[in-house]
């Protein structure tokens, strides 16, 4: 008998999930393996992504042909479909919870609201079966899965069935990389979990490696729900302290003429340091911005006899935080020194290349130093599909580079990879800066021999 999934969340991890889970196929007959039905919010935004889904609009800004494809055959198999119905629950073998869960940043007093996110978790202790597993796959603090989700569910359970019921629980977390590999980033890669318990546990490893190539990418048990929620903050958080740590000496760099970049490569080399960061505009996305607070927000809720602090983790989110300003400073100073009027271009609005995602986006934080500053803006984006504040010019064709005194350069997206830029340029006589090291070393030299004003951030050689 083919069994039930229930994806809580129809964001940009739970509609991807989704549709791997509907992909997951019998090996043998070759035909779908779960009915996955996709739970949103019954407001205005879930009431559209929901009658996008269902109508075969895909719902989503990407560059992802495979996650575009496999969305339509999934909706041509009829084992996916989506709504704003709770009940649907009731059916459901397995339950996959992808709630967004946003943090109040505010450094070492950092918080989250837990209110819609408790509610969410008491619909579904209301009405899954005895026997359904809860999987986890927000990003949460860690100690939320064993104090605050369990509990509930425990409660739930207590008002329906026998006390020696106990709810089955994991925790297993995501690391979808929204682009050209957002499917694969799912199916065909490293996958972390832990259960509540022992058939949690069991239960969890059985249902992940239908969906998870594990021949290629072994599952990897952790001992608690406490550890598997730190690795999913640490990694992360990880990875902004490095971004902070290049910043700096992006600076450095920038001041004594070096490219940056030219030492990062060399660096590289040596396997142990291969993940080095780059220099750039700076961290944006729902992930580096609030995850590296996790710590204190754990501390804060459950763990409050912890009485150390973050301090490195701290520091590392305030440089990232400034990180647009210094793009913001180095434009306005060319165009104070040069006396040009206040018009800007930014290229590319998502915080990130190949997706229409724009929550935290650098650029738009960006975009707001230049408004507090009085000047006039345009902004352009190929990919980004909601709706965008008027504030921000939004033009959904590139306009004409002379219109502009600067235009600043933030996202990687292939439609600016592939833009014939000299032409573009050709009658540009601003200053055009790279925030993230897009263009070619071809095309900086093309633009250099046409004496266009460029500046690349980490790049003290131009």
């Amino acid at each position: 008998m083919t069994k039930t999934v229930c994806i809580q969340g129809l964001g940009f991890v739970g509609f991807a999930m989704a549709i791997a889970v509907a992909s997951a196929k019998n090996i043998n007959t070759q035909k779908p393996l779960y009915q996955v039905i996709g739970v949103d919010l019954d407001n205005r935004i879930g009431r559209k992504k929901i009658k996008e889904i269902n109508d075969g609009e895909f719902p989503i800004s990407c560059n992802d042909k495979e996650l575009e494809n496999a969305y339509f055959d999934v909706l041509k198999a009829k084992n996916f479909k989506a709504t704003t119905n709770t009940n649907y629950f009731k059916k459901a073998d397995y339950v996959i919870v992808d709630i967004n869960l946003d943090v109040s940043i505010k450094g070492e007093f950092s918080n989250i609201d837990f209110d819609n996110f408790k509610n969410a978790i008491k619909t579904i202790g209301q009405n899954i079966k005895k026997d359904t597993l809860v999987v986890i796959e927000t990003t949460i603090p860690p100690g939320t899965t064993e104090k605050l989700i369990y509990p509930i569910l425990v409660k739930e359970f207590e008002k329906r069935f026998d006390k020696e019921i106990n709810p089955k629980l994991a925790h297993s977390y995501e690391r979808v990389m929204p682009g050209p590999e957002y499917l694969s980033s799912i199916i065909n890669f490293w996958r972390v979990y832990s259960g509540i318990d022992k058939e949690s546990e069991i239960s969890c490893e059985k249902f992940l490696s239908t969906i998870i190539n594990t021949e290629k990418y072994p599952l990897q048990k952790l001992s608690s729900c406490n550890a598997s929620e730190l690795s999913k903050v640490l990694e992360n958080s990880y990875r902004a302290i490095n971004i902070a740590f290049i910043e700096e000496w992006g600076i450095f760099a920038e001041n004594i003429g070096v490219n940056l970049f030219e030492v990062l490569n060399a660096i590289k080399i040596r396997p142990t340091h291969s993940n080095i960061r780059n220099p750039g505009l700076g961290v944006g996305g729902y992930c580096l911005t609030k995850d590296p607070l996790m710590g204190y927000v754990s501390k804060n809720h459950f763990f409050k006899n912890f009485s150390g602090e973050f301090p490195i983790t701290k520091k590392a989110i305030e440089i990232n935080n400034l990180m647009p300003f210094r793009t913001y400073e180095i434009t306005n100073n060319y165009i104070k020194e040069h006396n040009l009027n206040k018009k800007i271009l930014i290229l590319g609005l998502s915080y990130r290349d190949q997706v229409g995602d724009i929550r935290n986006s650098a650029s738009i934080d960006l975009a707001k130093y230049f408004l507090k500053n009085k000047y006039s803006i345009n902004s352009h984006d190929p990919l980004v599909k909601e709706e965008i504040s008027s504030e921000l010019g939004y033009l959904k064709k590139l306009p004409k580079a002379e219109l502009f005194s600067g235009i600043v350069l933030t996202v990687s997206h292939n439609f600016y990879r592939e833009l014939n830029i000299l032409n573009w340029l050709k009658n540009f006589k601003g200053l055009f800066l790279d925030a993230n090291n897009i263009l070619s070393e071809n095309n900086i030299q093309k633009i250099k021999n046409k004496n266009i004003n460029l500046k690349i951030i980490g790049r003290g050689d131009l």
